[in-house]
Parts: structure tokens; sequence; C-alpha cells
């Protein structure tokens, strides 16, 4: 498998060369040259097949041969070892529950799959790699996590001060050893524009070797098809009773890599009926789908801040899926926005009438669920449940009135001094700091 550039002019590339340099040369996300087609009795038979079986056979063909088969065998049982269960709401309304990992959130699973993969494909080198990622929120935990004490790799996470929850941060800022901090003085597009512009400063990448943890990275981002497969596994044993027809999939989106990988595995073959992006305030893709204008917008904070992206990376490659387009893209996808009291009512509704607690990102993709189901009343869904509630127990607390048990698994690491550098919004600020680590 060969990846080309989503700007269409560097050099195609293997994905071992893809995960190293993260972003390609021009600017441009590595795309595959083609999407593989599951075997059709794989999708029919899918209930016999374990969960490391299901992502085995899916990510195979994206690694190619620069990976053996024993090897990605165990990176792969490795990143899924957890629980991704599928839980039913309503009689209509079902949540993939994505944060029973490590920093309970969905990011763990392409977090811990790029972190093996590369920790496989560095050990050969003479040079140390250095890894850079913006985060709105759980991308820095899970990244983190999974680079942490990883031999050869120094983590660099950048984070929007004051924008990212309590929670979220102790995970970021907490580890120490090979992994550092920074906390900028502006919002997650500027992390993001940061790490964009250090990309393509040849002075810098002729003393460092620099990758991308974000989900521009191929590594980070493929994997995230697994727990779809996982989830239409479940769906089909949940409803049996009902004929098992294809679920209506709401994606919580921010940077819209995770809605991307599940739009990828449906072109790959995987039963879906329609997939909704559900956005907070920051409305691009909606207001996009409405007017087939692309307008980046400066971001506006939301209670649902892993969200707050005012122009999605992963946007490019979507529209790369359907040709650019259009007509062809709203068949499958279509998008809104809520807003933050929308969320706060969906959040208690549920929790007073279901019994069941959201986190706020997943109380976006509830109610946008909820209403597409208003309006095709024979269809069901799932939503994706993307985080824990407790990482941002501040917002749901006061909602639901009432504490939010913590997990064992972050107790200790609650408890841990922060530890980060401040830094201001800018790509020369990130440069003085990387020139002297």
């Amino acid at each position: 498998m060969q990846y080309y550039s989503t700007n269409h002019i560097s050099p195609k590339v293997s994905f071992k060369e893809a995960t190293i340099q993260g972003q390609a040369p021009d600017k441009g996300l590595y795309f595959p040259e083609r999407i593989p087609a599951l075997p059709r009795g794989f999708i029919e038979n899918i209930g016999q097949y374990s969960n490391e079986e299901i992502a085995y056979q899916v990510i195979a063909p994206y690694v190619g041969n620069t990976i053996p088969e024993n090897e990605l065998r165990r990176i792969v049982n490795e990143t899924v070892n957890f629980d991704i269960p599928l839980v039913k709401v309503t009689e209509d309304i079902y949540s993939l529950e994505l944060y029973h990992g490590p920093t309970l959130a969905f990011k763990d699973i392409g977090a811990r799959f790029m972190s093996r993969c590369l920790g496989y494909f560095v050990k050969d080198l003479q040079k140390k790699i250095t890894v850079l990622v913006a985060t709105s929120g759980d991308t820095g935990g899970a990244v983190a996590n999974g680079f942490y004490n990883v031999d050869g790799v120094d983590v660099v996470i950048l984070y929007p001060s004051g924008k990212v929850s309590s929670v979220q941060e102790k995970q970021l800022t907490t580890l120490g050893k090979n992994i550092h901090a920074l906390e900028v003085a502006g919002t997650f597009d500027d992390c993001q524009q940061m790490v964009k512009q250090v990309f393509t400063d040849e002075e810098l990448n002729e003393k460092l070797f620099l990758t991308s943890a974000n989900s521009i990275n191929v590594a980070r981002w493929l994997p995230q098809q697994f727990y779809y497969f996982f989830a239409y596994k479940q769906w089909l044993s949940s409803l049996l009773g009902n004929g098992g027809n294809p679920p209506v999939i709401a994606v919580p989106s921010g940077n819209f890599g995770n809605i991307c990988a599940g739009i990828l595995a449906h072109v790959s073959g995987l039963p879906v009926q329609h997939f909704i992006a559900a956005c907070n305030a920051n409305d691009v893709v909606p207001a996009f789908m409405q007017t087939e204008k692309y307008e980046p917008k400066k971001a506006v904070a939301t209670i649902s801040n892993a969200m707050d992206v005012g122009n999605p990376s992963n946007f490019v490659r979507i529209l790369e899926i359907f040709d650019n387009q259009f007509v062809s893209l709203e068949k499958v996808m279509s998008s809104c926005s809520i807003t933050d009291n929308e969320t706060r009512a969906t959040l208690q509704s549920v929790y007073q009438n279901n019994h069941y607690l959201l986190d706020p990102h997943g109380a976006v993709g509830y109610l946008a669920l909820q209403r597409y189901l208003q309006q095709h009343p024979l269809k069901k869904g799932m939503l994706l449940e993307t985080a824990h509630p407790v990482k941002f127990y501040d917002v749901v607390e006061p909602v639901i009135g009432e504490s939010v048990p913590i997990p064992g698994s972050i107790q200790h690491q609650l408890r841990l001094a922060k530890k980060s550098t401040k830094i201001n919004a800018n790509a020369e600020a990130l440069k003085a700091f990387l020139s002297a680590m």
C-alpha cells in the first residue's frame, strides 16, 4: 500500500514512511492510494471473529509489508486489549463506550497503535524522533500515555491554556521523562498551526527528526476504524430481533479524524445507514453541508472543548474519499451544530430519564442522533461516547447535581503535580523550545 499527499505534489510513500513523516512535505495529508474492500464473508460472519482478528484484518492491507505479520498482530492485540461495549440507552439509541482504555478516551486506540508502530520503526534509526502533537483535550493524554518511556522518542504536546478540562490537563502534564507539555497562550487552532509551521521549517528539520501524533498521521487515524467494526458485531447481536438493519451513527466531531475513519470503514464494506457529524458551536462543517462553501473560522470555546476546532484538518480526507463530489458526500453524511445549553439539557434529561450518564461530547452526539431519528422514525442508531464523564466533571456535576465517581485508574494521576512550560502562540516560540531540548 502506497500513500499520496492530498496536495498531490509530494511523492508516494509506504505506511512506514507516512508514519515517520507524519505530514507530507507539500503540507498535505497522506491518503491511501486505494481503499481495500473487505471480503463479503468477513462482514456476514463478523460475529465469529475476535476483536483482535477483526482489527488485524482491517489494518493489514494499509500496513502492507512494512511490519511482519507476527509483529503487527502483537501491536493490534496490545491496542485493543480493553472493553468497547455497545450499551442500550433507549429502544432506538445505543452508546458505543470508547472510554474504557487507560486514559478514558477514544483516542487510546489510535495513540496505542501509533506508538507501537513508531517504536517498531525507529529501533533501527540512529536519530531520536521528536513527536509533536497539538491537543484540544483528549489527544494529549492518550499520546502521553501511549509513548511514555518509549525508547528513542521524545513527545512534545501543545495545548491551549485554560481550554482543556482539569482532568485532561493532569493526564498530559504529569508524566514527565520523555513527555513534554507546552501550555500555549491561544486556541487549539493556534497549536495546530504552530505544529504545521514547524514541520515545514527546513533549518529545524535538519537538526531534529520530527513527526506528528495528531490524527493527521495515518498510524493515528486508520486504527480508529476498529471500533466501528466492533460496534457492528455487537449491533447485530443486540438487534437480531429487529432484522439487523445497519445503524445510523452519530459521531461527536472536532478535527473530523474519527468520523473520517468511520466513513473509510463504510467504504471498505461496513454496513452503515448514515453518518451524522455532530458538532458544537464550531459549525464550519455544518455550514459547508448547507452552502457547499468551506470557510474556516476562529474556534470558540464550548463545554465540549475537545471539539473546539475552527479548521478541521481531516475534513480534506473526507472530501478525498468522495473525490470532492458533494452529491456523493451528502448521501452518506449530514452534520449539525448543538449549543452548550442544548448539551446541558441533554445531559440532564438522559441521566434523569434513562439513567445513563453522558459526557458533554456524547451529549452533542446523542441530541444530533435523536433529532435525526425523529425525522426517520423507522431507523435506529448509536452515538460514539468518546470520553468518560469524569474528564469533564466540572461541567457534568453541576448539571446532574451529583458527583461523578473517579475511576481508580486515574486517581493517583490526579494527585500529581502539573509540569508544563508556558509559551506564546507562535511558531518561533515552539521552534525555540525544540532547539533547546
